[in-house]
């Protein structure tokens, strides 16, 4: 039985790009993959938020209004709902200003269990360095 590891790295803005929403999506449905495999085999995604790409993660989007796009908040959710790992950059969200309670930190709401994490980067590295995949977006 073997894992393949996968990690997204979301460093861009939220909107007038599709990168963050294709990483989300990508994450979620890598979960699928795992009919594709070796009896056993599974696939364990992770998405890190750093640098511009934290603001993903902000509660109450104005997406539809200002941009006539839905937000990556339910994509976000979805992903927790889903148990996929979230990773949020602790200086980066210091960086910019933003409070933990800004931030969508789990999909309670929706039944979700799994929680965000807001952890230094040194973990964000060594998350990635621990990955069989990854891919910045």
């Amino acid at each position: 039985m073997a894992t393949k590891r996968l990690g997204f790295i979301v460093r861009s803005l939220p909107y007038k790009t599709e990168a963050s929403r294709l990483a989300m999506t990508h994450a979620i449905a890598s979960q699928t993959v795992e009919i594709y495999l070796e009896d056993g085999d599974m696939v364990e995604p992770v998405v890190c938020f750093i640098g511009d790409g934290v603001l993903n993660c902000l509660k109450s989007q104005q997406a539809m209004k200002h941009y006539g796009i839905t937000s990556l908040e339910q994509h976000v959710k979805n992903g927790l709902l889903l148990d996929l790992k979230i990773m949020i950059c602790k200086e980066d969200i210091e960086k910019l200003g933003i409070k933990e309670d800004s931030l969508i930190m789990d999909a309670e709401d929706i039944g979700g269990e799994t929680k965000a994490q807001i952890v230094p980067y040194s973990e964000i590295q060594k998350e990635m360095d621990s990955v069989d995949h990854l891919l910045f977006c």
